[in-house]
C-alpha cells in the first residue's frame, strides 16, 4: 500500500460523500444551513480522517484519527435517522445510506483491531 487512496475502507468513504451530497440536494431550502451543512460536513469528515490519520506516520496518532472518524459514522447515522423521521430521505433512500454508513462502521472497527494487533 503506498497511501491511504488505496485504503478500499478511504475510497468506500469517498463514495459515501457523494451519495451524501445527492440525496441531501432536494432537502428544504431551510435546511442548506442546518442539517445538510450538518450531515455534508460530517461525512466529507469521514474520508478525511482517515486519510490524515495515516499521514501521521504514527500509529498511536492513526488509530486516534480512526476513532475520531467513528465518532462521526453515529454523528451521521443519527443525522440520517432525524432526516429520515422528518420525510426529508425517502425509506429506500434512508436505508441505502445508513447500510453504506454500517459497511464502513464495520470496515473502520477492523481496520482498528488489526493496527492496535501490530
Amino acid at each position: 500500500m503506498k497511501t491511504y487512496k488505496d485504503l478500499l475502507i478511504w475510497q468506500k468513504a469517498m463514495n459515501f460523500v457523494t451519495e451524501i451530497y445527492y440525496s441531501t440536494k432536494p432537502f428544504p431550502r431551510d435546511e442548506q444551513w442546518g442539517l445538510v451543512s450538518q450531515i455534508r460536513r460530517c461525512a466529507v469528515s469521514i474520508p478525511s480522517n482517515i486519510a490524515e490519520g495515516y499521514g501521521r506516520k504514527s500509529t498511536k496518532d492513526y488509530i486516534r484519527f480512526l476513532r475520531i472518524t467513528m465518532g462521526s459514522i453515529y454523528e451521521i447515522q443519527t443525522q440520517l435517522e432525524i432526516s429520515k423521521n422528518l420525510e426529508y430521505l425517502h425509506n429506500k433512500t434512508f436505508e441505502n445510506l445508513y447500510e453504506l454508513s454500517r459497511e464502513i462502521e464495520r470496515m473502520l472497527s477492523s481496520l482498528i483491531s488489526k493496527i492496535k494487533k501490530e
